[in-house]
């Protein structure tokens, strides 16, 4: 009975095979070096083919890359673990053996439905190093390909070590051999990263920028060097997540002895789906996100040209952002709410810390109080700008005790200055922080990467893995454009401030201090008219009496002692 089932199955797999290979009577021909679209139809495989393979290539690769939608590359026909891996950017690599002029592999969605992408297959030589080739982890034997996943906070990429370079048809040395110049121990990894244009989800943007980084000469040429790992190092590296930004990560391994290099496959993310209905690539701002800050533009322009002449509102827009940040991290560390209702308790209590900020400026009238909150505003947000830079990827400040101290005392040292000069540093912090508050809101409905300035110090907040993560953002046309809008607005509103308060007092008095002043003036000074003047009550009396008066019946008088 056994053995009839086994007849069944083999002719069952046969009759599949064979109806597999009457769907790719008219394979893919692929040159080496040269991209090719390729399309793969709907519910079948296609078969590429790699001809006239010159005799002094030993290893070639396989790159096939689709903007958002898995295929899967596969060894056999019928894909299998350890022989096909499925991702949108996925690569085979193929040892050659001696006299090998031809080779051939398929392609295939996991879906079934139709995927297009482009391909290229790229040779290597001996003395050039393998990628992947001491995989321990992954389900390819050798695997050149980078596997990436990403949060809000971070992108992590991954990957598998290489070996030396060898011919064709001698056995590759062993990956664990003693850590020597002899070994694969000497090679190095140089990470790399390039940005797509912003506010660019098109897939030919993406095409574009593949064929030019997925060689070794095109990525070092075009894409931005972060670090170099040595082979003793993790082969993982944490970026910051940019949700709506595409970005290609590539790696080159180096052969520092044969002077020679290979690339691994490169990988793309936009940290953020194209099939999410909500927050999806696509509808990245939220309703809620938008009016919040466009409010926030809106009082940042009241700010940024009358914030010192409406010393209440600024107080009250200076409270808010305190209020609001910090409790939108206590908030998020502690609770799972949703974000519109994290956002919207966190409205609420900016406002209550703006009204209590107003209040005790209105009870107290204590100015050095105030300057001080306002130059702890202006160096948070200079510090940002500080670690903005490339400043903030160097390793030293990937330590959590280290970035902290230098934030807190760069922080802490502004505000020095402002004691010193009160009026003028009050001004600069409603010019520049105003202008900024008008950036952000820009960016509620335009990309833009100046909005990590703060962002980036938030998600270190809220995350402590954040540390590791390199914080490169693009700076492209739109934010060269909004850096300018910044600095007009910032510059605008600081001079236009120092001319109008030029002959005006340094601060506006407290309401309730001046009401005290006033009261005792008027109990010690019998000079002052209103030093006689009757107190409220007696005249309220009065003014009853002389009603009262006109009221009464004819013939009646008032008595002259009540």
């Amino acid at each position: 009975m056994s053995r009839l089932w086994t007849v069944y199955i083999d002719l069952l797999l046969i009759s599949c095979l064979g109806r597999v290979h009457t769907q790719n009577e008219n394979p893919v021909v692929f040159t080496l070096g040269r991209f090719q679209n390729v399309s793969i139809p709907v519910n079948r495989s296609l078969e590429v083919n790699v001809s006239q393979i010159p005799a002094e290539v030993a290893f070639v690769i396989l790159q096939f890359h689709t903007q958002h939608r898995n295929a899967t590359i596969s060894y056999t026909i019928v894909p299998a673990y350890g022989y096909s891996v499925t991702t949108v950017d996925s690569g085979l690599l193929f040892p050659l053996s001696p006299n090998q002029l031809t080779l051939s592999c398929f392609l295939l969605t996991p879906n079934g439905d139709s995927v297009a992408g482009i391909g290229v297959i790229l040779p290597y030589s001996r003395t050039d190093p393998v990628p992947g080739a001491c995989n321990l982890e992954f389900p390819l034997e050798n695997d050149p390909n980078i596997y990436l996943r990403y949060n809000f906070y971070e992108t992590i990429i991954r990957f598998a070590p290489a070996n030396i370079g060898y011919a064709r048809g001698v056995s590759p040395l062993a990956c664990d051999v003693k850590m020597d110049l002899s070994s694969r121990w000497r090679l190095e990894y140089d990470v790399y990263q390039y940005f797509l244009p912003e506010n660019d989800l098109s897939e030919q943007s993406l095409i574009s920028g593949m064929e030019m980084v997925a060689t070794v000469p095109g990525m070092v040429e075009n894409g931005t060097k972060l670090m170099t790992l040595s082979s003793q190092d993790k082969t993982l590296v944490s970026f910051n997540s940019i949700p709506g930004q595409g970005v290609i990560y590539g790696i080159v391994v180096r052969d520092p002895v044969y002077n020679s290099s290979a690339s691994y496959v490169p990988v793309h993310t936009y940290a953020c789906s194209f099939t999410s209905v909500l927050d999806g690539c696509t509808t990245l701002g939220r309703t809620s996100t938008k009016v919040f800050f466009t409010i926030t533009g809106l009082a940042g322009l009241l700010v940024c040209f009358l914030g010192h002449r409406f010393f209440k509102c600024e107080l009250f827009c200076l409270g808010f952002g305190f209020g609001a940040f910090f409790f939108f991290v206590l908030i998020t560390r502690t609770t799972t709410l949703d974000y519109d209702i994290r956002l919207a308790l966190t409205t609420l209590i900016g406002v209550v810390w703006g009204m209590g900020l107003v209040m005790t400026w209105w009870r107290f009238g204590s100015v050095m109080a105030c300057v001080v909150v306002a130059g702890l505003t202006f160096s948070f947000l200079i510090s940002s700008v500080i670690f903005f830079t490339p400043l903030g990827d160097l390793s030293v400040f990937h330590n959590d005790a280290v970035f902290w101290v230098t934030f807190s005392c760069m922080v802490l040292v502004v505000p020095l200055f402002f004691i010193r000069w009160p009026r003028v540093g009050n001004i600069l912090t409603c010019g520049v922080v105003g202008a900024y508050m008008v950036v952000l809101a820009v960016n509620a409905y335009i990309y833009t990467s100046l909005s990590y300035i703060t962002l980036d110090i938030l998600k270190r907040f809220l995350n402590e893995d954040f540390r590791r993560a390199f914080i490169s953002v693009p700076l492209q046309k739109i934010d060269f454009i909004l850096i300018s809008v910044w600095v007009i607005l910032a510059v605008s509103g600081i001079a236009l401030q120092l001319y109008r308060e030029r002959s005006r007092p340094f601060f506006p008095p407290s309401p309730y201090v001046l009401w005290c002043q006033e009261r005792e003036r008027r109990k010690t000074n019998v000079l002052d008219p209103s030093h006689h003047m009757p107190s409220l009550p007696a005249r309220l009396l009065a003014r009853l009496r002389q009603l009262t008066r006109h009221q009464e019946p004819a013939g009646e008088r008032t008595p002259l002692l009540l």
